[in-house]
C-alpha cells in the first residue's frame, strides 16, 4: 500500500516555519462561518440566569457584547491570522438545563474566511459567561467550542454533521 500523499498546511513554508499566507492576488467574496460553544454550569445559576438575579448584572447581554467585540479582534490575539473586515457578527445565548449555548455567526465580503472570528467570538461569549457567575459557581466550565459550518471562498461550502 503506498504512503498516504502528506498534509500540506498552508501556514507552514517549505521547510516547516510558520508563514502568513499571501492572500494579496484572491479576490474578495462574499464568506460566512457559524461557531458553537457551551457554558455548563450548576442548577442554582440556570435557575438565576433565567431569573436575571446574577449578582453581575445581564449576563447574556455582557456575553453577547463581549463575542461581538471579540470577532473583531482576532488579529490582534492569533498573529498568522489576517486582518478583514467583519461586516456582520451575531452572538445568540440560549439558557438550556445544564448552562448556556451560544451560537455565532461572522460575515464578510473579503479575501479568507471568518472560522476563526466565529470560533473566537463563541469562546470569549463563554468566558464572559463564565466571568460573571464563577464566583457563586466554581465548578463553571466552557466546552465544545466548534466551528459549525462556513459557506464561501475556494473550500466552498461546508457543514459539521449535528
Amino acid at each position: 500500500m503506498a504512503d498516504p500523499a502528506p498534509i500540506r498546511l498552508p501556514h507552514l513554508d517549505s521547510s516547516g516555519a510558520a508563514r502568513m499566507v499571501d492572500v494579496t492576488g484572491k479576490a474578495p467574496t462574499t464568506r460566512s462561518a457559524s461557531a458553537a460553544a457551551t457554558v455548563r454550569c450548576s442548577p442554582a445559576i440556570v435557575e438565576a440566569l433565567r431569573a436575571g438575579t446574577v449578582p453581575k448584572g445581564d449576563v447574556l447581554a455582557v456575553a453577547r457584547i463581549a463575542g461581538i467585540a471579540a470577532a473583531k479582534r482576532v488579529p490582534e490575539l492569533l498573529p498568522l491570522a489576517h486582518v478583514i473586515g467583519v461586516h456582520g457578527a451575531s452572538v445568540d445565548l440560549r439558557i438550556v438545563d445544564d448552562g448556556v449555548e451560544i451560537r455565532a455567526t461572522v460575515r464578510t465580503a473579503d479575501r479568507t474566511g471568518v472560522e476563526m472570528e466565529a470560533l473566537t467570538a463563541v469562546t470569549v461569549a463563554g468566558l464572559a459567561v463564565v466571568d460573571m457567575v464563577k464566583g457563586v459557581d466554581r465548578d463553571v466550565m466552557l466546552t465544545d467550542a466548534r466551528v459549525t459550518a462556513k459557506s464561501g471562498g475556494r473550500s466552498g461550502d461546508w457543514a459539521r454533521p449535528e
